[in-house]
C-alpha cells in the first residue's frame, strides 16, 4: 500500500495558487515584511486582497496572490487558527526577522530548508506535484508529460474531483522552472541568471525538454540542515525510539527523497549525527540493523541550536 500524505483520505490535492509563476527572488522576504508590518493578522491578509496590494508590492494582481502562496508553502507565513489571518512563523522569523539568520537568502542553507519545507509535507498546504515528484516518481530522468500522465493517474486512483489535466500542466510547468537547473556553452556551465533561487540547489538538469533529478551528496546541504529536516521527518513517521536506514533513504517525504542524496552520502551524515546534535540522535549498526536512535524528539531548544549552527559553520566556512 502507498504511504504518504497524499494517500490519506483527508488529504486534497493543490494543483494551482502559484498562478503559474515560480518562487522568484526577493518574493518571501516581501510577503514576511508585509505580515509583520501589518497592525493585526487580518489586516495582513487583507493586504493580499486589496487593490492596494499592486502598489504595494510593485507587482501584478496575479503575482500578489503568487507571492502569498509561495511564502505560505515554504512555512514563511500562516493562516491563523479561525483561518481569519497571516502571521510570520517561528521559522520566517528566524530567517526573516530583525535578528534573522539571513534576510536576503544569502546562504545555500536557507534554501535547503525552504526546499524541505516545500517538498516535505511537513508544512500545510502540501503542494501535490512538489511533494509526488520527489517521493513518488521511479525515475530519474522525465519529460513534462511523463509528469502530467503520472499525476493524472494518482488523481483517478484517489478519486479527486475537478483535477483537469490542463491544470496539471500548468502545474507541472511551473516545478520545472522553480528547480530546472540550465546549462550553456560548450562547458555546460549554468546559467547567471536562474529564475528561481530553488534552481541555485542544482537539483534537477534540463536540456531539450529532457530533465534529470541529479542525486549525489550534496555538498551544499549543511549537517544541521538534515538533522532539522531529519527531525521532522521523525514527528511525521511515527513515535518510535528508532528509525531505520531504509526509511530514511526511501520513505515519501523523507531526507533522503526530498534531498536527493545518494547512499553513500546519506551514510555519511548519518555517522556525524551524533556530534552535530549532541547525542540526541545517535546512528547504530548493531546486529546487522542499521538506524537512529533517540530518547525523545528533539525539543525547541535544541532545533533553534541547530538552526544557528547551520549559519554559524557556514559564516566560519567564509571567513576562513
Amino acid at each position: 500500500m502507498a504511504r504518504g500524505p497524499l494517500f490519506e483520505e483527508k488529504y486534497r490535492p493543490l494543483f494551482s495558487g502559484h498562478e503559474t509563476f515560480p518562487l522568484r527572488y526577493g518574493w518571501l522576504k516581501k510577503a514576511f515584511d508585509a505580515v509583520t508590518s501589518s497592525r493585526s493578522p487580518k489586516e495582513s491578509k487583507q493586504l493580499f486582497l486589496d487593490d492596494k496590494a499592486i502598489s504595494e508590492f510593485g507587482v501584478g494582481r496575479n503575482m500578489v496572490a503568487s507571492i502569498r502562496h509561495w511564502a505560505t508553502c515554504c512555512g514563511v507565513i500562516e493562516e491563523t487558527e479561525d483561518g481569519q489571518g497571516l502571521i510570520p512563523t517561528a521559522f520566517g522569523n528566524r530567517l526573516f526577522g530583525p535578528q534573522g539568520f539571513d534576510p536576503y537568502l544569502e546562504d545555500r542553507a536557507s534554501l535547503w530548508l525552504l526546499h524541505w519545507n516545500l517538498c516535505s509535507g511537513c508544512v500545510e498546504p502540501i503542494k501535490t506535484t512538489w511533494f509526488w515528484a520527489f517521493s513518488h516518481f521511479p525515475n530519474t530522468q522525465f519529460r513534462r508529460e511523463d509528469f502530467v500522465i503520472g499525476l493524472m493517474k494518482l488523481a483517478d486512483s484517489r478519486s479527486w474531483s475537478r483535477v483537469s489535466k490542463s491544470t496539471v500542466q500548468r502545474d507541472v510547468e511551473c516545478f520545472v522552472r522553480t528547480y530546472e537547473a540550465q546549462t550553456t556553452g560548450v562547458a555546460g556551465l549554468v546559467e547567471d541568471c536562474l529564475e528561481s533561487p530553488l534552481a541555485e540547489l542544482g537539483l534537477i538538469k534540463g536540456h531539450k525538454g529532457n530533465f534529470q533529478f541529479l542525486r549525489g551528496e550534496q555538498s551544499s546541504l549543511t549537517d544541521s540542515a538534515f538533522a532539522l529536516a531529519l527531525d521532522d521527518f521523525w514527528q511525521s513517521y511515527g513515535t518510535s525510539r528508532t528509525l531505520s536506514f531504509e526509511a530514511i533513504a526511501y520513505a515519501p517525504g523523507s531526507p533522503g527523497r526530498v534531498f536527493l542524496l545518494d547512499e553513500s552520502g546519506l551514510a555519511v551524515r548519518l555517522l556525524r549525527l551524533e556530534d552535530v546534535t549532541n547525542g540526541h540522535l545517535r546512528w547504530s549498526e548493531t546486529a546487522g540493523l542499521k538506524q537512529v536512535l533517540r530518547d525523545e524528539p528533539l525539543s525547541q531548544r535544541v532545533r533553534n541550536s541547530l538552526l544557528g549552527e547551520n549559519y554559524r559553520s557556514l559564516r566560519k566556512a567564509h571567513a576562513a
